[in-house]
């Protein structure tokens, strides 16, 4: 093969990648098959996930579809896991890929309502402390009764929507004429600083609510996935599950309150930059434009929307639905009422979330690399062989340490099966298994905070359209969140160890709850063909 040829196919090999990735990349495909074969598939396993968070790392360098998806399809190749694994897993997290589907494709038609509250909202609070609050608790609330996802979405749209506003404006652009903002060519010097401060005020902003969807989606049942799969196993309703996680959840609810005045006050680890006065004012003048020329018509859009959003609200605090298939009625009710009925129209919706989805079912091969392999085996073995007090410590510091470099989701779903087995057996009573409930739930929706890939809500925020235009990369998320990793981690585990004790129930309660977990056992079983 000639070097011309050899040259096309390595400049077509990850398109515009760095060529020092793009020989990573290859190298890591080279020497899995080596590590396999001469150290074994446990070591070839732990590598490989350390391989596809080195890509979520780099995803600013190149959108972790491509390479993570040759490392998964290699995976499956070498026999590290099987199709039928991911087939599974993609059915258990089929409500997740809906909600991705649909719900963020949904929130897109409702972005112009979005865009005049938020506006609202961040011109009229002008202390930039009391504004990063509102975001955090705004996004814990909401996190708390809808979804982080579906949170995330509107925080992403609101965060792009803001940033469009100003850069065309510090180009010379009529924001409604082009729709590029993605390259900073044309912006005239003397806008160049006010950008930079803007981005970092989005940042700042963007992280305060992620670790918001993080505070709130711990409290409840429906918060996150893996709280209702706890739920269920434990046979918790949801007053129960909430009053069971508030001696760790209201601690640290508090702390990360206190961490975010403290970073806003203190001005460090990326934080504290408030909105440039430029800023304020184009977005200000453009705030009194779109009301001078708002239609009848787009007054009835805004309408119609905020009526979808009571939809959407009830919908989902109710429960009437899978939240994906309430996003699919968001589309219909939003898109038919507000005359959008154009194909392309439509489409343009789905742009943001199905990149996400692909690389979140890509994610489920290397969690089908951890269950077959059985990497968190050894460490749930060892965790046993401690005291009751010191076994609550060691699953909420375990499963918080392995949400982090892998997904909370699929940690949850390991260990509550491992307890839930372990008080089958014998092995701990019921007390034991309710508190290692809470110690599991609280460890992977806490400590997972640390990087992007231990929360959904934190990956899409990653992977979305807005981080590289705001320049949020997966190191400085890293960095932005490890005082919230730190206060938070240390505040629960406190609270595991000291203030969470066993709820009283009669011994008749406690053997109505032991035979459910036996009988949702044998249908889990059952379920997985195992």
């Amino acid at each position: 093969m000639s070097y011309s040829a050899r040259k096309a196919i390595f400049d077509n090999f990850l398109g515009n990648a760095p060529h020092w990735y793009k020989t990573t990349i290859v190298a890591f495909l080279l020497i899995n098959p080596l590590i396999l074969w001469s150290l074994g598939p446990v070591i070839a396993g732990w590598v490989l996930v350390g391989q596809f968070i080195f890509t979520l790392a780099m995803a600013l360098k190149c959108y972790p579809l491509q390479p993570g998806g040759l490392l998964a399809f290699e995976a499956v190749l070498l026999g590290l896991t099987s199709t039928d694994t991911i087939m599974y897993e993609i059915q258990s997290n089929l409500e997740v890929l809906l909600l991705l589907i649909f719900m963020v494709a949904g929130i897109f038609f409702m972005k112009n309502l979005l865009l005049f509250l938020f506006s609202r909202i961040l011109l009229g609070i002008k202390s930039k402390r009391t504004l990063s609050l509102m975001f955090l608790l705004v996004a814990a609330f909401l996190s708390a009764f809808l979804d982080a996802l579906t949170v995330t979405a509107v925080v992403i749209s609101v965060g792009v929507g803001f940033y469009g506003i100003y850069h065309k404006v510090a180009a010379g652009i009529d924001y409604k004429e082009r729709d590029d903002i993605t390259t900073d060519e044309e912006v005239y010097e003397q806008h160049r600083a006010d950008l930079s401060q803007f981005r970092s005020f989005l940042r700042s902003l963007m992280m305060h609510a992620a670790i918001g969807t993080a505070l709130g989606g711990v409290c409840t049942l429906v918060g996150e996935p893996q709280n209702l799969l706890i739920a269920n196993t434990a046979n918790w309703e949801f007053g129960e599950f909430f009053l069971r996680m508030a001696p760790v959840t209201i601690p640290v609810l508090f702390a990360g309150v206190l961490v975010c005045l403290f970073l806003e006050t203190t001005k460090i680890m990326g934080y504290g930059a408030t909105l440039p006065d430029a800023v304020r004012k184009v977005m200000e003048d453009d705030q009194a434009e779109r009301e001078a020329k708002r239609t009848k018509k787009d007054n009835w859009n805004l309408a119609m929307q905020a009526l979808v959003g009571v939809w959407l609200i009830i919908a989902l605090a109710f429960h009437l639905s899978t939240v994906g298939l309430i996003g699919l009625s968001v589309i219909v009710l939003a898109s038919a009422f507000t005359g959008v009925i154009d194909e392309h129209a439509i489409g343009k919706s789905f742009e943001e979330a199905l990149p996400f989805t692909a690389l979140l079912t890509v994610f489920f091969v290397i969690v089908g690399v951890i269950f077959d392999q059985e990497l968190f085996k050894p460490i749930i073995e060892y965790i046993f062989t401690l005291d009751r007090d010191s076994q609550v410590a060691a699953f909420y510091l375990a499963n918080g340490a392995l949400s982090a470099i892998s997904d909370n989701v699929f940690v949850a779903t390991v260990y509550v099966g491992e307890i839930k087995q372990a008080a089958i057996n014998g092995v701990i009573d019921r007390d034991a298994f309710d508190l290692l409930s809470v110690a599991i739930n609280t460890g992977t929706n806490i400590p997972s905070v640390a990087t992007p890939n231990g929360q959904a809500a934190f990956l899409f925020l990653l992977t979305s359209g807005l981080a590289p235009l705001i320049r949020l990369s997966y190191m400085r998320m890293v960095i932005m969140a490890l005082p919230y990793t730190i206060v938070m981690t240390i505040v629960g585990l406190i609270a595991v160890v000291y203030f969470l004790k066993p709820a009283t129930a009669t011994m008749y309660e406690k053997q109505l709850i032991n035979h459910h977990t036996v009988e949702q056992l044998k249908s889990d079983g059952k379920s997985k063909g195992h």
